[in-house]
């Protein structure tokens, strides 16, 4: 062999060499996989995450770059734990199909990508509550919610309500009344608009959020007579009341309507200017349902509420009971309709201490009002001021005009009574605490005193002239249907 020879044999073998150690040296390219099942997330759900497998050469280093559609992604680089990368991401408000799509790429260049699908679907629009409120919570208009038994607001905790929302009872009586109880040192902000009220109803009530917000408050299946299907707002606080027991005066006591088994229901103390919250334009309709024998809850109940707290344009719809009764307190309420109540319209117990004012009554079944006096040594008044009542029509007749105690407090200003019917009457005028001014029975001069049982008091006459100013309150379902016109 002679040295060319050799010089192109060792040359060769070189060239298969380097060759082998070059083969020997290459990577596996990475490789990616998505879920294979679809997640599925409601419109505008935050917070969300979704985890890929990826498989890289243990020589190498990787890059990780995510994108989406119909979504947005919070961490276009991944978390990564070992084989898993995490993608945290927000679903968009359109329902639909989406997707996230994760590109992995190594240090040696090489690529692998795989998409995750994501559906995207209608948020939920009604919310089934079965639990107290214990945190700080919002009830929006885009939901219905569905109040699944007695849910309460805690003592310390907000529940704040936005205009146009609607509530609505499940039915259950006795200890399975679906009612909104705001506790002791719970907040209830539900403040609707004139435009936009708050209504709480039963699930048999058709009403959505979009007739609300379509101008339509009235219930669309609903008779505006009928009662009993779901129980009422309860709201209790830390005012004084007058009640007492055996032992003598107690300064709390246990709201009806809610079992004595639930330290909720208290109510009273020594805060006048206790704070509950804000209740304002809002429409409470067919409560009342049975707890017992004779034992209804009211459309709104107050209980020891103080003078902190807002309470102005309230509706009360076909309560089976009372459509507002105050059991002591302090708080003042203005702007209301009681309609169609299956007892008394007005109630007032335990001494309560605010002002009613302005306001209409139309054909309770019961009272029209209903004012007792003090249970305990505490005898505090009230003012009931600036009212039109409709006694009666030809479907419906009161019991009663105004029925008190021998012991009640209260002054009685500017009340306009109409569609006064045989047998209704004041029925007691004696008693010291009670006093009339301009109230006027739309109703023959003639004949005023066969509507007072004694001697007519000389604040009652005989007039036609409405009291409340019915402006503020053409929000109401009562207006809309007419049940104040001339008024």
């Amino acid at each position: 062999m002679n040295f060319k020879s050799l010089v192109f044999l060792l040359g060769a073998f070189v060239l298969f060499a380097t060759s082998c150690d070059d083969e020997g040296a290459m990577f596996d390219a990475p490789m990616v996989s998505a879920p294979s099942a679809v997640a599925n997330v409601e419109a505008g759900a935050t917070g969300q995450s979704v985890v890929f497998t990826v498989s890289i050469d243990a020589d190498l280093t990787a890059s990780y770059q995510a994108s989406g559609t119909g979504v947005t992604v919070a961490n276009a680089s991944g978390t990564v734990d070992g084989s898993s990368v995490t993608i945290n991401y927000d679903a968009g408000t359109t329902a639909g199909a989406a997707s996230i799509t994760l590109t992995v790429t190594d240090s040696e260049g090489q690529s692998d990508e795989a998409t995750a699908v994501i559906n995207i679907g209608a948020e939920e629009s009604t919310v089934l509550l079965t639990s107290n409120i214990s945190e700080n919570t919002t009830w929006t208009a885009d939901k219905t919610y569905i109040l699944g038994g007695r849910i309460t607001v805690l003592d310390g905790v907000t529940l704040t309500i936005e205009p146009g929302t609607v509530i609505k009872g499940q039915a259950g009586t006795g200890a399975n009344a679906t009612a909104l109880l705001v506790a002791r040192g719970g907040m209830l902000m539900a403040e609707g608009t004139a435009e936009l009220p708050i209504i709480f109803t039963s699930v048999a009530d058709e009403i959505t959020g979009e007739d609300v917000a379509a101008g339509n408050f009235g219930s669309p299946n609903l008779d505006s007579d009928v009662n009993g299907l779901w129980g009422g707002i309860i709201v209790l606080g830390k005012a004084p009341i007058s009640a007492s027991n055996n032992n003598g005066d107690l300064s709390e006591v246990q709201i009806e309507g809610i079992p004595t088994s639930d330290a909720n229901g208290l109510y009273g103390g020594n805060e006048p200017g206790d704070n509950s919250g804000v209740i304002r334009y809002i429409s409470i309709r067919h409560g009342g349902t049975n707890i017992g024998a004779g034992n209804e809850i009211n459309g709104l109940t107050l209980g020891g509420v103080g003078n902190g707290t807002t309470i102005e344009h309230v509706e009360v719809v076909a309560n089976q009971d009372d459509g507002v009764e105050w059991f002591g307190g302090t708080v003042n309420v203005s702007n209301v309709v009681v309609w169609n109540a299956g007892d008394d319209a007005i109630d007032t117990d335990q001494s309560w201490a605010g002002t009613l004012d302005n306001f209409v009554v139309v054909t309770p079944t019961g009272h029209c009002f209903e004012l007792d006096g003090p249970e305990g040594s505490l005898e505090a008044g009230h003012t009931i001021q600036n009212g039109s009542i409709i006694a009666s029509t030809a479907d419906r007749v009161s019991e009663d005009l105004i029925n008190v105690d021998d012991n009640s407090i209260v002054a009685l200003k500017n009340l306009f009574f109409t569609g006064i019917m045989e047998g209704q009457k004041i029925n007691r005028v004696t008693a010291a605490g009670v006093t009339f001014e301009g109230i006027e029975f739309d109703v023959d001069a003639a004949t005023l005193a066969d509507y007072v049982n004694g001697a007519v008091p000389a604040g009652v006459t005989a007039g036609t002239s409405p009291k409340a100013d019915v402006s503020v309150l053409g929000w109401t379902w009562a207006a809309q249907a007419g049940g104040l016109d001339n008024l």
